[in-house]
This record gives C-alpha cells, structure tokens and sequence, in this order.
C-alpha cells in the first residue's frame, strides 16, 4: 500500500466512521486517495460544513449506499446533530424536491436507530416540532416573508402575493418560515441551497443564491471556490463547472457592488 492509499483509507475510516472499502478500481483508489485525503482535508470549509454539501449531493443522486454511508458518517462523528439533519432534510426538500426528501428522511431515520442499536442505547425522543418561532397570523406571517425574501436574498424587492406559488410558497413558507427555523443557522442554510441550486437546471435560482451568499457574507469568496470543489467531487464535474462559472460571475459583480459602496461611503 502506498503512504498515499494509506492517508486516504484512514482519511475516509475519520470521516466516515466505518472502515474503508477495498481499492482495487481506479475510481475506488482516487474515491480514497483524492476525495477524502485530499478535498475533505482542504481549508475553508470545516468538515462540518462538508457534511451539509455532501449530503445535499447524495440525496439528490439517488445514491442509496453512499445516502445512508455519509448520513451515518454525519451523525455517528456528531458533527451534525438529529436537529440539525433533519432541519436539512427539510430544507433540501425546498430545492430539491420533496419526493428525494421523503427518501432522506428516511434514511436519517433509519441510520439514526442503526447508531443507537449499535451503541445499545434507547432511541431518544424526538424533539418537539411546535411552538412555531415565525407569526400565526396569515398576514404577519406573509409581511415576515416578505422582509425575510429582502434580506435573505440581499435585494430590495420581494415577489407580488399574486399567486398561490409566490404568496403560499415562497412568502408565506420558504421565506416566512424555513429559512427562519432555530434548527440550522443562515451559513448551514447557504451551504444547502449553493448546492441544491448547482444541480437543478434552473438559470435564475443559482445566479440569485449565490450572489446573495457572497453579498451577504455569509460565505466569502475562498469558502464559495471550496464549495464547488467539494461539490464537483461528490456530484460531478460538468455540473460543478457550470457553478464555478455562475461564482465568478457573482465575485466580480459582489465586488464592484462593494467598491461602490466604499466609494460612496454608504
């Protein structure tokens, strides 16, 4: 074995708390060699900000053994907690779909129970869902969206209540709760949503969420690069160039953004 395969099955046994497959394929050794000795080990994004990326990319794929393999990695390490996994699980389903979601829900569920069986311990009890943090009332909470759709998305506007997609969905739900909800913070939510948004085909969403991630600073210029890398190693290269296209365009309008508002002093 050489020092190279020997990092990378000990990197990938940390990481995924199980141990490593056998290398015997040129995607096998590089899975090891590169992906997890190398991009899992890179700065600018932690390895728990990793596991957000990772997992929006597995439960999109339709990987069923990497799905299950990165959700019981995620949550026996306790990098991310039961809240926190299935708040994602949640907010993946917003940008990916919920049929995809109802799948990885299941699969946290399922590894949830395998750790605790595993450890000999009582699964605990779920966390309570209510009370709500964002308003009851139907007109609050769209005023609450409204404001939340601004800030989140770094723009002065927010969409017209003139149908049932912009008004019930994206005011009243996306922005008026999901994205407010206490189980994950605005980072782990941009982390999500980058990389939900790099793998559908829609043009606008990726132009706007990363935009709004680098405006917002919620992720500066080095960890949105890091993110795509990660990216392109868990879905793929051709998807990943179109997002690292879709970066530098938004680094160079963030930036010119910026100056002007220091020239201005604003």
């Amino acid at each position: 074995m050489t020092a190279s395969a020997g990092r990378g099955r000990d990197a990938f046994a940390e990481i995924m708390t199980m141990p490593a497959p056998s290398s015997n394929t040129p995607a096998a050794d590089h899975l090891l060699d590169f992906v997890f000795a190398d991009v899992w080990q890179r700065p600018h994004l932690s390895r728990r900000d990793r596991r957000f990326v990772t997992l929006a990319c597995v439960a999109d794929a339709d990987a069923e053994q990497p799905l299950r393999d990165h959700v019981y990695g995620a949550l026996n390490s306790g990098d991310l907690t039961i809240v926190e996994i299935q708040e994602s699980v949640l907010h993946f389903a917003v940008y990916a779909g919920w049929p995809k979601a109802s799948r990885f829900n299941m699969v946290v569920d399922e590894q949830w129970h395998r750790i605790h069986t595993e450890r000999g311990l009582p699964v605990p009890a779920p966390e309570p869902l209510l009370p709500l943090s964002t308003p009851s009332d139907p007109e609050q909470r769209l005023t609450t969206g409204e404001q939340s759709f601004r800030d989140i998305n770094c723009l002065p506007y927010a969409p017209l209540r003139d149908n049932p997609y912009q008004g019930a969905g994206i005011l009243n739900f996306v922005f008026g709760e999901m994205w407010l909800r206490p189980g994950l913070g605005m980072r782990e939510r941009r982390l999500i949503t980058v990389a939900c948004v790099a793998f559908q085909d829609a043009p606008l969403p990726i132009l706007s969420h990363v935009y709004a991630a680098l405006r917002s600073r919620d992720l500066s210029f080095d960890e949105m690069d890091e993110l795509t890398l990660h990216f392109a190693a868990h879905y793929g290269w051709p998807k990943a160039s179109h997002l690292q296209g879709v970066v530098a365009e938004q680094k160079q309008r963030v930036s010119a953004e910026w100056a002007g508002e220091a020239g201005s002093g604003s």
